[in-house]
């Protein structure tokens, strides 16, 4: 009898474990296998509101159908990273990759286990972003190397308005030829995404010294000895003044015949080049009649270019002599460049 009641009980179990099996297997056989819809982008802070574009980087919620399969994002060939993609039936949350091949239009892909389907939407890189140019002054025709970030769907560039021929760009650089008839002027690039210009302004508008003094500017330098025919160190073009300051707190001097009127500038500009032992060291700047002083930090082994408000300086309305005098106390090398007034 008690041998009949365990394998009655043996028998129950059994048949419970294949009707358990039975169920699993029927439930895999009800999932979801219809294909991927996508209907609408959100962000994770408006979650029920509709967006009609959004930035690189940005973290979104993909929503439609279908969706707890998923096993790719792809924003028009660039895949979202597995770690930063959660899914379920109806919604993706994704951060988008930090760059992406167009600057606006980049389509959504959603792969899963049973299709894929795509959504047209705007992504766009940020605004364009200038960090510097170089050369820092040149004539017509010359080129000019811009550096910065987000220039991908390039429109145009401007220098003091006239539109520069683009020679070739890239996400982070951009040449150009300085237009016909400009010197000098604000540079500017512009994408489909918006419009920067540069912080610093390309030329000079009024030239003391580039190969040459210019203007009836001469040179009147004490303390110090220099070089006007300099050809080895050069910021731009093939002359740059060699000055040796022989004792500490020498001085390089220009001056103007007649006075000069700063009426209609804002700004001076030099470029420097520091020789041996100037990392760090100062150069004042002064004008006479007498104003205030600005200093200048030297970078040894390398051109800066020095862009001062004349405001930092007293703002001037005439100056007959400008200098630039060496305030750390050391005899040292510098090497002087594209001097003059914007």
């Amino acid at each position: 009898m008690m041998k009949r009641t365990r394998l009655t009980l043996g028998f129950g179990v059994l048949t419970a474990m294949l009707m358990l099996l039975a169920g699993s297997c029927k439930k895999d056989k009800s999932e979801n296998t219809a294909p991927p819809t996508l209907s609408e982008v959100t962000n994770l802070n408006a979650r029920t509101t509709p967006l009609a574009s959004v930035g690189y980087g940005e973290w979104i919620i993909i929503k439609g159908t279908n969706l707890s399969t998923t096993s790719k994002v792809d924003f028009n060939g660039t895949l979202a990273a597995d770690s930063l993609t959660y899914a379920d039936e109806t919604s993706i949350t994704v951060k988008i990759p930090a760059n992406l091949t167009d600057p606006i239009n980049n389509p959504i892909t959603v792969t899963t286990k049973y299709g894929s389907a795509t959504l047209n939407f705007k992504i766009m890189q940020p605004a364009p972003v200038i960090s510097g140019f170089d050369p820092p002054a040149g004539n017509p025709d010359d080129l000019v190397t811009i550096k910065g970030n987000y220039f991908k769907g390039l429109t145009g560039v401007t220098i003091n308005g006239v539109a520069a021929t683009v020679v070739s760009s890239t996400q982070t650089e951009i040449k150009v030829k300085v237009p016909a008839g400009v010197s000098y002027g604000q540079v500017v690039a512009t994408t489909p995404v918006g419009s920067v210009t540069a912080s610093k302004t390309f030329g000079l508008k009024h030239i003391i010294f580039d190969d040459a003094l210019r203007g009836g500017w001469s040179n009147t330098s004490y303390s110090s000895t220099y070089d006007m025919s300099q050809n080895v160190i050069v910021r731009r073009g093939t002359i740059a003044i060699g000055h040796k300051f022989t004792v500490g707190f020498g001085a390089a001097r220009f001056r103007c015949i007649p006075t000069f009127s700063t009426t209609g500038y804002t700004t001076l500009k030099i470029s420097i080049y520091g020789g041996p032992g100037t990392a760090g060291k100062k150069v004042r700047i002064s004008v006479t009649p007498a104003k205030s002083t600005y200093d200048l930090v030297l970078t040894e082994g390398s051109w800066t270019d020095y862009q001062i408000p004349l405001i930092n300086i007293g703002s001037p309305t005439a100056i007959d002599y400008i200098t630039f005098q060496e305030f750390s106390g050391i005899a040292s090398q510098i090497y002087i460049d594209d001097v003059g007034f914007y």
